[in-house]
């Protein structure tokens, strides 16, 4: 097979990542002089950073109209995947992101915040001990993610739905029995309602990989299973406490063909999440399960009865 490719110079890693620190922050600014302060800089720095990546990509990135910047198709698509990576870059030196079994966990602290986050295995469910849990995947698959299928209907109001906006992403829907409102209350919900995911303690660079994952779900039209532990404040500002569940992330579509993202949230202390201690363990809230009925769990039952015989052999 003929290599398409040409034969590129080996590029020094820390080189690499400031030519991508250099993309990134003239693509957001579109001004070199911008980019050259933020940077702490110089204009002929930031500008060979740029030629470097262009030639190593074989395209350019940008191009100059009325001495403004503009980024290319090929910069435009290479921007996301640059921004993750040096994302992804600073929190795996700082211990906060790596892999167990090629999932990917999260985990940092602020004071007395704690938040980690582990992926499952989606075949997990199928085990687990959550009924509603179980259900819910196999009305989300019944129901090609369309929001308003009725294979979607008995689980609904358990289900929170996201969609993104220019100011990133946001609740647009609140389950009635869903365990956030069981938790904060149905005023407090109501006035979320259009509100982008709230930053936590940790600063941007967690929001960004946790956006990361809506993302990833919304674009490969997926599913995504998730334990995390955290804190949390207590209804009406009270002190925080410690939160245990299972996060099942799913790719929707509104009714008029816009993507969107339904998650589930599964109260629970059995997780598994790598570096939990015992006396962390100690430390959960008990938090009573949304209340699903079994006998509404009509894909599991249908599951457990197998297929049906057929009568005329």
């Amino acid at each position: 097979m003929t290599n398409i490719l040409p034969n590129l110079p080996d590029v020094n890693q820390p080189l690499l990542f400031e030519m991508m620190r250099s993309f990134t922050t003239l693509a957001r600014t579109l001004n070199l002089s911008h980019a050259v302060t933020e940077l702490n800089s110089t204009r002929q720095t930031v500008r060979r950073h740029i030629s470097q990546l262009e030639v190593l990509r074989g395209k350019p990135l940008f191009y100059v109209s009325d001495r403004r910047y503009e980024l290319t198709d090929e910069g435009h698509a290479a921007l996301p995947e640059a921004e993750a990576l040096l994302t992804r870059s600073r929190a795996w030196s700082r211990g906060e992101m790596g892999s167990y079994g090629a999932l990917q966990y999260l985990q940092t602290g602020r004071g007395d915040w704690v938040f980690y986050q582990q992926q499952q295995a989606m075949g997990s469910i199928w085990k687990d001990e959550s009924v509603l849990l179980r259900e819910t995947y196999r009305a989300w698959m019944m129901a090609s993610g369309e929001i308003e299928s009725q294979n979607l209907a008995h689980v609904r109001a358990h289900l929170l739905v996201f969609r993104h906006a220019e100011n990133g992403w946001i609740c647009v829907e609140f389950g009635e029995r869903s365990a956030y409102v069981k938790w904060f209350g149905h005023d407090y919900a109501r006035s979320s309602v259009g509100r982008p995911i709230a930053r936590l303690p940790a600063g941007e660079e967690l929001g960004q990989m946790l956006d990361q994952s809506f993302v990833d779900i919304e674009t490969a039209q997926t599913a995504r299973l998730d334990h995390v532990y955290t804190r949390m404040p207590l209804p009406h500002g009270e002190k925080q406490v410690t939160m245990v569940y299972q996060r099942l992330m799913m790719a929707g579509f509104f009714p008029d063909g816009s993507p969107a993202v339904m998650t589930l949230v599964v109260p629970t202390s059995n997780v598994n999440i790598a570096g939990l201690d015992a006396e962390m363990r100690k430390s959960i809230t008990d938090i009573i399960p949304s209340e699903f009925d079994p006998k509404d769990a009509f894909f599991e039952q249908v599951a457990k009865r197998g297929p049906r015989e057929d009568s005329s052999l």
